[in-house]
């Protein structure tokens, strides 16, 4: 491997090991021109035919304030409204992760084990936006189907990465798009289009308990095999 590749490679692999999915943050908002660098390196994300098929709407300020009243109420209310399948259900070494990641926060956050109702009350916090100063909300065509939603996913992670790169934490969060047709309303998008998930982001607020805890990872013995023959 050349020396100018192993440079690169270790520059991406350190972005990937320090990002995290933060839970608090700092009221600073973030510069436009900030903003715009990252949009900027996650629109080169990879798309099928290159379609680039993601949207993104970007609330702020009082927009973004507006937003969250709107869709914490709906969310405390128990309406769900998503346009993708959620998860049937997680089983075998999917739940086992799902599980130590759930004990992780809770944990961290001192919430005893089976403790449902504070349990609740954290996981409505996603639609305060865990205090980040703004919130993406990236949506796709309903006609791209699963595919389209793939790509969203993509540009997710590469947002994720710019934004880390510039000093800034990130989470992204399908439980937004519980309230899919809240958004669709809200941000007055067209009947076809289908929210993927949202993004809230701004400074981390390191000093948070909450951002203490980092999860872990399967091996690539666990993830990858090989076929040679």
């Amino acid at each position: 491997m050349r020396l100018e590749d192993e440079k690169r490679i270790g520059v991406l692999e350190e972005l990937l090991g320090e990002r995290f999915s933060c839970r608090a943050f700092k009221p600073d908002p973030v510069p436009r021109p900030v903003i715009e660098r990252i949009l900027e390196a996650a629109q080169r994300t990879a798309s099928w035919c290159n379609s680039q098929p993601w949207q993104i709407v970007i609330a702020s300020g009082e927009a973004r304030e507006k937003f969250r009243k709107e869709i914490y109420a709906a969310a405390s209310s128990g309406m769900d409204d998503g346009d993708f399948p959620f998860p049937r259900e997680y089983r075998g070494v999917y739940l086992e992760r799902r599980r130590e990641s759930g004990f992780q926060l809770y944990n961290t956050l001192g919430i005893q084990r089976g403790d449902r109702a504070a349990y609740a009350k954290q996981s409505l916090e996603n639609f305060n936006f865990f205090g980040a100063p703004h919130v993406a909300i990236i949506h796709t065509d309903e006609a791209l189907g699963v595919y389209g939603a793939i790509d969203c996913g993509a540009y997710v992670s590469n947002f994720m990465l710019a934004a880390q790169a510039l000093g800034l934490g990130t989470i992204p969060q399908a439980a937004l798009a519980h309230q899919s047709g809240l958004i669709r309303r809200h941000f007055k998008l067209g009947d076809t289009r289908r929210v993927v998930c949202g993004i809230s982001f701004g400074y981390a607020d390191r000093d948070h308990r909450i951002n203490s805890y980092r999860t872990s990872r399967a091996s690539l013995a666990e993830a990858a095999s090989f076929v040679d023959d």
